[in-house]
C-alpha cells in the first residue's frame, strides 16, 4: 500500500556491505522526519493540521497491511514530526521554515559534528595504515634502524601489522624496543614512554628494558643483540628481572667506587 508521499512501507532488511560486512544502519525515523519537513515547508498552521490528519489516516490504513508494520519506525516518526510542526505553527501561524526551526538546526549541527568526527576517525585510520605499510616496507628491506625516528601512533601501526600476521612485525618490534630503550624519537617524551606500557606487547617492553640496562652497564649495545630479543620473547618476566638486576648491580658498583 502506497503512502501519501509515494513511499511504500516494507520490512526493513539488514543493510550489508559488498563483502557482507555490516554498514551503518539506515536511520528510517530520520528519513521520516526529513520527509515531513520537506513537505511542510511554507505551510500555515491549518495546512499543517491537514497534513497531520492525512498522515494519521494513512497510518490507520497501513495497519491493515502486515508489511507496513515493520517500517523501521519511519511512520511513527512522521506522525510525531507532524504533531511537532502543528504545535510550532499554533504559536507562529506560519509559514513553516525548517531553516528557522531550532530543533531542525540543532539536529543538523549534531549531524555535522558527527560527520566531522567520523571523517577525522577515517583519516586517522588511513594514517595508521600508511605508517604500518611504511614500517613494514623498511623492515623488510633491512632499513628500519636508528635513522628512522619513532612517531606518535607507531604502536597502533605495529598492532595493525600484528593483526594481519605480517611477518615483518618482528622487525618493527625490534625497532620499537630499540627506540624505547634509547628514549629516542617519539619516546623522548616521558608521557609517551609511560603510555607505551599499555600499548606495546610485554616482550617488546622487556626487550627495551634489557637493552637499556645493558647500555647503562657500559657494555657495547650497538649491534642487533639478537639474543636479547629471543630472551624477551621466551620469558619476558625473566628478561625484565634480569634488567632490574643489572641496574641494581650497576648502582652497587657505582657506590663502591
Amino acid at each position: 500500500m502506497n503512502t501519501s508521499d509515494g513511499w511504500r512501507p516494507r520490512r526493513v532488511p539488514e543493510a550489508r556491505g559488498r563483502a557482507g560486512t555490516p554498514r551503518t544502519p539506515v536511520d528510517y525515523p530520520k528519513i521520516g522526519r526529513s520527509s515531513v519537513r520537506r513537505r511542510a515547508r511554507g505551510m500555515t498552521h491549518s495546512e499543517a493540521v491537514a497534513g497531520l490528519e492525512a498522515a494519521e489516516q494513512q497510518a490507520h490504513l497501513d495497519r491493515r497491511d502486515e508489511a507496513a508494520f515493520d517500517d523501521g519506525g519511519r511512520r511513527a516518526a512522521e506522525l510525531a514530526e507532524w504533531q511537532r510542526v502543528v504545535q510550532l505553527l499554533a504559536v507562529s501561524g506560519g509559514p513553516y521554515d525548517p531553516d528557522a526551526d531550532v530543533v531542525v538546526q540543532e539536529e543538523l549541527a549534531k549531524d555535522r559534528r558527527r560527520e566531522e568526527a567520523e571523517q577525522q576517525y577515517r583519516q586517522e585510520q588511513q594514517r595508521v595504515a600508511d605508517r604500518a605499510e611504511e614500517l613494514a616496507r623498511l623492515g623488510g628491506a633491512g632499513r628500519l634502524d636508528r635513522s628512522v625516528p619513532s612517531q606518535a601512533g607507531d604502536e597502533a601501526a605495529r598492532e595493525l601489522l600484528d593483526e594481519s600476521r605480517d611477518y615483518r612485525v618482528a622487525e618493527v618490534d625490534a625497532w620499537l624496543a630499540r627506540s624505547l630503550a634509547d628514549q629516542s624519537g617519539h619516546y623522548a617524551d616521558p608521557a609517551a614512554r609511560a603510555a607505551a606500557v599499555g600499548s606495546l606487547p610485554v616482550p617488546v617492553r622487556a626487550r627495551a628494558a634489557l637493552l637499556a640496562a645493558l647500555a647503562r652497564t657500559g657494555a657495547p649495545v650497538d649491534g642487533d643483540l639478537e639474543f636479547v630479543g629471543r630472551l624477551a620473547q621466551a620469558d619476558p618476566a625473566a628478561t625484565t628481572a634480569l634488567a632490574a638486576w643489572l641496574d641494581t648491580a650497576a648502582v652497587v658498583k657505582d657506590g663502591m667506587s
